[in-house]
């Protein structure tokens, strides 16, 4: 189980897991890890969010409005980016490093 499949499982409304969702919006599993971990970052950024992610993911905004919808809409990139930016220092990149590190048992 990803990361990711833990926060939507915990989000109401939402696709129990990435494949799920993945599913629904027709997209691989990775391509909806990306594009969550893009809306979770851009959701902080000054601008629209779906625009910027789309411009990091290459994916169009029609379907990251439907990833937005299908996991609770712009209150859930919040708790995404809440959970992914866990020193609050405006970028997750570090702290997800950190959890994959401590998945692996590395210090």
């Amino acid at each position: 189980m990803s990361l990711l499949d833990g926060i939507l499982k915990n989000i109401g409304g939402a696709p129990d897991d990435v494949a799920n969702l993945a599913a629904k919006v027709g997209l691989e599993p990775a391509m909806v890890e990306q594009a969550i971990a893009a809306l979770g970052k851009t959701h902080q950024l000054e601008g629209d969010t779906v625009e910027l992610a789309a411009e990091k993911t290459g994916l169009g905004p029609d379907v990251l409005n439907q990833i937005v919808a299908a996991i609770g809409g712009e209150g859930s990139l919040t708790h995404f980016a809440q959970i992914l930016d866990r020193d609050g220092d405006g970028s997750p990149v570090d702290d997800v490093m950190d959890m994959a590190k401590g998945l692996f048992g590395k210090s």
